[in-house]
């Protein structure tokens, strides 16, 4: 049988009209939030899932004409609860606020967390973009069916970027709200420890597997094919675990001269971004055995791993 191969094409076209309200589908509403970045695209997208009554998921960055486009939104109808992907700033720093003002519960994946422990002297670099204290109302369990105001999700753990990332599919239909796990406009950022490559390539698997066509991420426009796009998604880390390899076995011996390799004319904030995601394929290839990571002051020191 031969065999597919999913080509990896981002949309960076898309037109968010930030503010505005933007009717997707049946019952499901985007509001982007004005919080435009080389991290977060045209900014977050804000979801009002329901008709008579709603669900908001990810209410965004604290921002005052965020919410009151929020709140003109809405329009009065009561929000039964907010849910969260996951715990990323840009995507929760305002839900405590919301929740009082709108009298709705928190509901997402538990506290943010670590994917795994620091190591000694370590630091997570992403640490000021997680809402650390931020505590749900309920948290929420793979493969559970919740209300989300008048209509119902399915959630869906995807760890991988963070450790408590959920996807919500849409009960009845062929629509995936998918995070910033599976985007259209980038790959996702994967940093360790916040984050594990090992993880995300799981979660893939697990999205493609189940049955939504049509993905809504939390950044950028949907995903007419989420499925293929999560595919190809994984070829593309796939293939960037190899030239990380090549790059070492090229004679690169640091994350930075790896960076330099594989990204030589990228700007600094996209080679800062790529650095934290070459961490991450490097802890992955060093727990399959395929490279050997010597850790020291000055950092990692990198050679391939003798067959």
């Amino acid at each position: 049988m031969a065999r597919t191969t999913h080509e990896l094409h981002f949309d960076t076209q898309f037109d968010a009209q930030a503010g505005g309200p933007i009717a997707i589908a049946e019952g499901i509403v985007r509001v982007t939030a004005p919080n435009a970045s080389p991290f977060t695209f045209t900014g977050t997208n804000s979801f009002l899932v329901g008709h008579h009554e709603l669900a908001l998921i990810d209410p965004g960055p604290l921002d005052p004409a965020h919410e009151a486009a929020l709140l003109k939104a809405i329009g009065g109808r009561p929000v039964a609860a907010i849910l969260l992907t996951h715990t990323h700033r840009d995507h929760s720093a305002s839900a405590k606020t919301l929740a009082q003002k709108l009298g709705a519960p928190l509901w997402f994946g538990g506290p943010h967390r670590l994917s795994r422990p620091l190591r000694r002297f370590e630091i997570n670099p992403i640490r000021n973009s997680c809402d650390w204290d931020l505590m749900p109302d309920r948290t929420l369990r793979d493969g559970e069916t919740i209300p989300a105001g008048d209509m119902a999700v399915s959630v869906h753990t995807t760890p991988g970027h963070c450790a408590n990332h959920l996807a919500f599919g849409v009960a009845g239909s062929d629509l995936l709200f998918s995070g910033d796990h599976v985007m259209g406009w980038n790959s996702t950022l994967v940093s360790v420890p916040d984050g594990s490559m090992a993880d995300y390539f799981t979660s893939l698997d697990k999205l493609t597997a189940l049955p939504y066509r049509r993905y809504l991420p939390a950044h950028g426009g949907a995903i007419s094919d989420g499925p293929s796009h999560a595919a190809a998604l994984k070829a593309h880390r796939a293939m960037r675990n190899q030239q990380v390899l090549d790059a070492v076995g090229g004679g690169a011996r640091s994350v930075g001269a790896v960076v330099e390799a594989l990204y030589p004319t990228q700007p600094a904030k996209v080679r800062m971004a790529a650095r934290m995601t070459i961490m991450a394929h490097v802890e992955y290839l060093e727990d399959l055995g395929q490279l050997k990571v010597q850790r020291g002051l000055l950092g990692p020191r990198l050679t391939l791993a003798r067959t």
